[in-house]
C-alpha cells in the first residue's frame, strides 16, 4: 500500500508537454538535454514532445549551427476543449511573471 506522501507526488496539474513548452519559453534557445534535467524526463521524452508541439504549431525551431533556436506561437489555442480558444499565452505568462517575481525578491 502506498502511503498519502507517495499518492500526492505521482500526479501533477501540468503534464509533460505543458512543462517543455515552458522551459522553452523560458529560454529559446535551451537544449532538450537541459529541459530533461530541469523535468526530469528522458531527453528522447522532450524530443518527442518537441516534435509533437512542432507539428501541432505550438513552435518553430531553426537551426543556429549544432543548435536549435524555438519560437513560439502563443496564440495558438489550448487543445482541451473546455479551455478551447485561450490562447497558451495565458500558461505561458503565468509562469514567465513568476520567474520574474522570483528574480526581484
Amino acid at each position: 500500500m502506498t502511503s498519502s506522501d507517495d499518492r500526492r507526488a505521482a500526479w501533477t496539474f501540468l503534464t509533460h508537454h505543458a512543462r517543455v513548452l515552458i522551459e522553452i519559453a523560458r529560454n529559446p534557445e535551451t537544449r532538450t538535454r537541459g529541459i530533461a534535467a530541469r523535468i526530469g524526463i528522458t531527453e528522447r521524452a522532450v524530443h518527442s514532445i518537441v516534435t509533437d508541439l512542432h507539428q501541432a504549431g505550438y513552435l518553430t525551431r531553426e537551426r543556429i549551427g549544432r543548435r536549435n533556436r524555438y519560437t513560439l506561437d502563443l496564440d495558438q489555442p489550448f487543445r482541451y476543449r473546455t479551455e478551447a480558444g485561450l490562447p497558451v499565452r495565458r500558461l505561458i505568462a503565468l509562469f514567465t511573471d513568476h520567474d520574474l517575481h522570483r528574480q526581484a525578491d
